[in-house]
């Protein structure tokens, strides 16, 4: 039985974070499918899913047990449809916790198959969040430390002011 690990985000962009949690979780299942979902409590994204998709495949290409997909439904839908047993979520703070476990009992309750893994985030990337690359970017500040090399050049001439 090969274990399948769902690793859900909006991911816009992808960060370091995001790839240490990815990374990590690809050590810990068969395989990990990374889950480009839509957050309607975040607005308009910054990227396409698409673009999304294509940048995690750009900074997880080593990564042999690592596929990237869009869902546009319920979470614990798909996990079911592709016989998942997990879903990976990172956690910086505790503050991340209190959403993360009301999201968790939710998709328990939908899918009882299926539990929800934290994994922490490495201390150096606590405060590094999406937001916070977009926020850092569009004031022209210095993002190379905040996301994977690869795609650097690409979410600077989207999200810095002026361009």
């Amino acid at each position: 039985m090969r274990r399948i690990a769902v690793c859900p985000g909006s991911f816009d962009p992808v960060t370091l974070g995001h790839l240490d949690i990815i990374t990590r979780a690809s050590k810990l299942f068969d395989k990990v499918i990374v889950l480009i979902s839509r957050n309607a409590g975040k607005g308009k994204p910054s990227f396409t899913a698409t673009e999304r998709m294509l940048m995690i495949e750009a900074v997880t290409y080593n990564l042999d047990n690592v596929v990237i997909d869009i869902l546009d439904g319920l979470l614990a839908d798909y996990v079911r449809d592709v016989g998942a047993i997990a879903i990976v979520k990172g956690l910086r703070a505790v503050s991340d916790f209190e959403y993360e476990f009301q999201m968790a009992l939710a998709n328990k309750k939908l899918y009882a198959d299926a539990e929800t893994v934290f994994l922490t985030t490495a201390s150096e990337n606590m405060y590094l969040s999406s937001s916070v690359v977009k926020q850092i970017a569009y004031f022209g500040g210095d993002i190379s430390h905040f996301v994977p090399e690869v795609i650097l050049d690409d979410i600077k001439q989207r999200l810095i002011r002026n361009n």
